[in-house]
C-alpha cells in the first residue's frame, strides 16, 4: 500500500497529514472522537541528524501538550544516514534522544504506535519503531536491525554460517517473519479490512507502561528465554528493595 492509501484508510473523513523532505507530520481524527498525531519517515529517506531532530522535536511538543493523544508512526526507510557530516556531528546522540523523546511520551500518556509500511533499517530502525511501545506492519514491509551481509562484517562469520544460523534462528534474520516471531512486531495488519479500526485495536491492545514483546517472543518461539530471564530480575529486584 502507498503512503496515501494507508493515510485514507485510517482516516477517511479526511486528515491533515502531509509530507515534507521524507518526514511524515500532522495529525487525524479518531472514530470516536480525539485525534491520532502522525509522523514518520516516508520514501524510503535515510535518517539523518535534521530528520531526528525535527522529529524529536514534534514528540516533545506532543508530551508538552498533555492532550494524551497517541501518536502513530509510520515508518518507510533506509537506515541512518551514513554521511561524515552527521557521523561527526554525532548521529548517534540524535538517534537516541528521538527513542528516548518516543520513551517520554510514551510515560507521559501518549501511547506510541509504530506502523512499517516499507523498509527500514539499522539505527533508523531502531530510533523510530522500536522505539515505539507497540510496533505492528503491513504485508510487504521489509524491516532489519541489520542485513546479513553486513553482520558478516561485522562478526568476521562467513554469510554461509549466518544464513544457516538465521534458518534455524529468528533473532539473527532479518526481514518481516522473523521479527513478529520475535515479538518485536506485535502484529500484520490485513490491508483488505478497514486499517481505521485496526488501529483503534492496536492501541486498545497497548499495555501502558510495560512492554510485552519478550512475552509475545516467548509464547512465538523465536525469543524463549527473554521473558524468563527478565522475570528472575525482576524478582530479584524485588527481593532486595
Amino acid at each position: 500500500m502507498t503512503l496515501a492509501e494507508i493515510l485514507a484508510g485510517l482516516f477517511p473523513e479526511g486528515h491533515a497529514v502531509t509530507v515534507a523532505d521524507g518526514l511524515i507530520l500532522g495529525h487525524g481524527p479518531r472514530p470516536g472522537g480525539g485525534r491520532v498525531h502522525v509522523l514518520g519517515i516516508a520514501e524510503g529517506t535515510p535518517l539523518g541528524i535534521d530528520g531526528a531532530l525535527a522529529l524529536a522535536g514534534r514528540v516533545l511538543a506532543i508530551a508538552r501538550s498533555g492532550d494524551g493523544a497517541p501518536i502513530l508512526m509510520p515508518i518507510d526507510s533506509a537506515s541512518q544516514r551514513m554521511s561524515r557530516r552527521d557521523e561527526l556531528l554525532g548521529l548517534n546522540e540524535y538517534l537516541a534522544h528521538l527513542a528516548k523523546a518516543l520513551m517520554l511520551a510514551e510515560a507521559a500518556g501518549h501511547p506510541t504506535l509504530g506502523l512499517l509500511y516499507g523498509r527500514s533499517a539499522a539505527g533508523a530502525f531502531i530510533a523510530t519503531a522500536l522505539a515505539t511501545a507497540r510496533l505492528v506492519a503491513l504485508p510487504g514491509a521489509h524491516p532489519e536491525v541489520m542485513d546479513l551481509p553486513s553482520m558478516a562484517r561485522v562478526t568476521k562469520l562467513s554469510l554461509d554460517v549466518l544464513t544457516q544460523m538465521a534458518r534455524a534462528t529468528p533473532v539473527f534474520a532479518p526481514g518481516l517473519d522473523n521479527l513478529v516471531q520475535t515479538g518485536a512486531i506485535g502484529a500484520i495488519w490485513d490491508p483488505q479490512r478497514p486499517l481505521a479500526e485496526q488501529m483503534e485495536a492496536s492501541l486498545a491492545a497497548s499495555h501502558p507502561g510495560g512492554d510485552d514483546r519478550d512475552r509475545l517472543g516467548a509464547e512465538r518461539g523465536g525469543r524463549p528465554r527473554a521473558a524468563a530471564i527478565a522475570e528472575r530480575v525482576a524478582a530479584q529486584v524485588a527481593g532486595r528493595a
